[in-house]
């Protein structure tokens, strides 16, 4: 409840909080569904998880004052926030997260009974770190930081030069 906490906090535009969490523990009430919707991939090592986090957002900001609910351009964004939060807080605890987004939206949605108004943007598995070797072999090699672009390819002052995607 610690990592949700932090992300309760996260900042959010105009304060509409977004973000929806939804939550199961290995074995406990969801679990099998969460897990059921995730791609084969993913299954075969989040299935070792302590606990499956789904990241949702509402693409509407609510009604106020008799007026109608309008969209929220930043509703993704702000969802980011939210989980970014949450894995700053689990790290600083000595946990491990990683977020997923190989997985079937529609099963999803069911299994969680999620509005359409809501977007489905990953699944968060948390656990504690396990031995390399305990990974099937193809997978070991991953477990390794993963390159990011220089700097001067992502940050540019005053406007953006002409670049390739």
């Amino acid at each position: 409840m610690a990592f949700l906490e932090a992300a309760r906090w996260a900042p959010s535009s105009y304060n509409i909080q977004p973000w929806r969490f939804v939550y199961a523990r290995r074995g406990g009430n969801g679990w099998t569904s969460i897990l059921e919707a995730l791609n084969p991939f993913n299954q075969a090592w989040a299935q070792h998880a302590a606990v499956l986090v789904v990241v949702l957002s509402a693409a509407e900001a609510p009604a106020s004052d008799g007026e109608a609910a309008r969209p929220n351009p930043a509703h993704a964004f702000d969802a980011g926030a939210a989980w970014a939060s949450l894995a700053l807080q689990a790290h600083l605890s000595g946990w491990a997260t990683h977020a997923m987004g190989g997985f079937d939206a529609a099963k999803l949605r069911q299994a969680l009974r999620a509005l359409n108004g809501l977007a489905l943007h990953a699944v968060i598995a948390i656990g504690r770190k396990a031995d390399v070797s305990t990974l099937p072999v193809d997978l070991q090699d991953d477990e390794s930081p993963s390159g990011r672009r220089a700097l001067s390819e992502t940050v540019f002052e005053g406007a953006m030069p002409s670049l390739q995607p």
